[in-house]
């Protein structure tokens, strides 16, 4: 099963220098039935996009708590046993939890297929969504504009060997 493990980069610097995320238990985010019900689609790449996607939002949540975290958020796609990772039974299709998986314990670094993160100018918009998650959570639609203008940038592509760079 691919999941999609939320990080900041210093969240990452951590996990490489480890060999590993965690420890555990982590959230990360994955193709469940809550996903496929809320994304309403059958295509497994679409389906995975809305994880990662899913996965991003849970990352600008932990840079918006660590005011000295650089402002790019990171995603981590590991490649686990289906069994690994567990869908909350108490977690319903509603809007925050859709797609959420708990994994028990630390995944290896060797599991990994994937590192995603933010291009360097998408840095000045991901800390204005940041500073804006708190209003956009209590229902202000200028704040959740901003929150969602964070959303506009891609995620760019990253293999595991280049970790070393990118928190270089």
């Amino acid at each position: 099963m691919r999941v999609y493990v939320p990080l900041t980069l210093s969240g990452l610097a951590a996990a490489h220098a480890a060999g590993e995320a965690g420890p555990g238990p982590l959230t990360a985010y994955a193709v469940t039935p809550g996903l496929r019900e809320w994304y309403v689609s059958d295509d497994i790449e679409e389906l995975e996009y809305a994880a990662l996607n899913r996965a991003a939002a849970a990352s600008l949540r932990l840079i918006a708590g660590r005011p000295g975290e650089p402002r790019r958020r990171v995603v981590v796609a590991f490649d686990v046993p289906d069994g690994d990772a567990v869908a909350d039974p108490d977690h319903g299709p509603d809007g925050a939890s859709v797609g959420e998986v708990r994994i028990v314990s630390a995944v290896p670094l060797a599991k990994a297929a994937a590192v995603h993160v933010d291009a360097d100018d998408a840095e000045k918009d991901v800390s204005a969504a940041a500073d804006a998650l708190g209003a956009a959570d209590l229902g202000d639609d200028d704040a959740q504009f901003t929150v969602d203008g964070a959303e506009d940038h891609e995620l760019l592509w990253f293999g595991v060997q280049e970790i070393g760079n990118l928190i270089g």
